[in-house]
């Protein structure tokens, strides 16, 4: 028995550190799509942002079996991820613009679009909390059943790993989404890698659609394969270095994402 909960509790660190890296890019992509408004409508903008990842998660939580067999759930925010990442992407790198006439956008548009950048942020955090709680699930799916009864769908006992991670998740967007909106006033290139990372997320929601037994185009196991894992971080990883390490470009780091 004492290795069983030696098992879970290992298992629970590897997901807070799972939960860490979705909740930093959550938080990031709070930060860059409240970015244009201003100062004191943007924090506002990401309390909201914060409040509304929280209920996301927790209702996931919930409806863990739901979300795991409903591939329309899935595929359409695998679809809602890669649009918002590409689109910014794409504006960024080959959209031009006058320079004046874009700051003059942008001054008349600050003040007027609160109420849909926050639907904005309301659409990212319920692609990510989709895209979280089938991380945790998939984590706990590999752990043996536990004494304790089922709920939520699941084992009693992967459920409890499923929540405490989640809840270390949303503890760090806290602290993260704060500390992302000073950084990207240091480093503007990471707004662009943001949305990149939002489009690549974005593909792993697809692969998990592609892979489901009503589809059937990949392999039901390969969203879970070491091959897959190691692909998907291993390419996360390298878009925040580049991202980290880019030059601060003046004419990308002025294009609004918005």
């Amino acid at each position: 028995m004492d290795s069983l909960w030696l098992e879970y509790a290992w298992a629970l660190l590897v997901l807070i550190g799972l939960e860490g890296l979705l909740s930093a890019d959550n938080a990031l992509v709070l930060a860059v799509i409240a970015k244009h408004l201003p100062e004191e409508e943007k924090k506002k903008a990401i309390n909201y942002g914060i409040i509304m990842a929280f209920v996301f998660r927790f209702a996931a939580l919930f409806a863990i079996s739901f979300i795991a067999n409903v591939w329309q759930i899935q595929a359409i925010g695998a679809a809602y991820l890669l649009y918002l990442g590409l689109k910014h992407i794409i504006k960024a790198r080959f959209f031009k613009e006058n320079e004046n006439n874009r700051e003059d956008m942008k001054k008349n548009a600050a003040g007027k679009s609160f109420w849909p950048t926050v639907g904005k942020i309301a659409l990212a955090d319920l692609a990510f909390a989709i895209d979280s709680i089938l991380a945790a699930v998939a984590l706990a799916l590999g752990l043996p059943d536990s004494p304790l009864d089922d709920f939520g769908g699941l084992d009693g006992g992967k459920f409890l790993v499923v929540v405490l991670g989640g809840i270390a998740g949303l503890v760090l967007i806290k602290f993260a989404a704060t500390w992302f909106v000073k950084l990207l006033a240091e480093r503007p290139a990471l707004e662009t890698t943001a949305y990149a990372i939002v489009a690549w997320v974005g593909v792993k929601l697809a692969v998990i659609t592609l892979a489901h037994e009503d589809i059937a185009v990949l392999n039901h196991q390969f969203p879970h394969s070491t091959v897959w894992t190691l692909i998907f971080y291993g390419v996360l990883l390298a878009i925040a270095i580049l991202g980290w390490f880019a030059p601060a470009s003046k004419k990308h780091s002025q294009a609004d994402q918005l």
